[in-house]
């Protein structure tokens, strides 16, 4: 058997806050909060729980003194389910999310930052 991608670790300046987005972002809920980390995850709520398909990884942020200086090596990209890319754009820019330019030309995706910086994508919607 192989390893499976359940969590993605993120250092940050404030873990409350950059968590509480992006559980806006991904509509996640806290798992857990405790000296200076915050993690997130899809709901637990038992009703969810029981659902077929892939659990989509947590998210954990720590504090950390230093301050972000460069583009990410590794960075989210999400993907609207409920409306356009243009929808969920303008949706996480209200959310506090901002504009970036990373050297992107004429791209398919929307390059932008969460509220400390961190790059993210917003891909075309996606239908099955």
């Amino acid at each position: 058997m192989a390893s499976k991608f359940t969590e993605l670790a993120i250092d940050c300046a404030d873990p409350g806050s950059l968590a509480r987005f992006w559980c806006a972002v991904l509509d996640y809920e806290v798992l857990d909060e405790e000296d200076g980390v915050v993690t997130i995850g899809p709901s637990t709520q038992p009703s969810l729980k029981d659902r077929p398909g892939p659990i989509p990884p947590a998210l954990t942020f720590a504090a950390v003194p230093e301050g972000k200086t460069v583009k990410n090596r590794l960075h989210i990209d999400v993907n609207p389910t409920d409306r356009s890319q243009e929808e969920e754009v303008t949706r996480l820019l209200a959310l506090g999310a901002r504009n970036t330019d990373v050297g992107q030309n004429k791209e398919t995706w929307t390059v932008l930052t969460d509220p400390e910086g961190n790059e993210f994508c917003v891909l075309a919607t996606r239908h099955p």
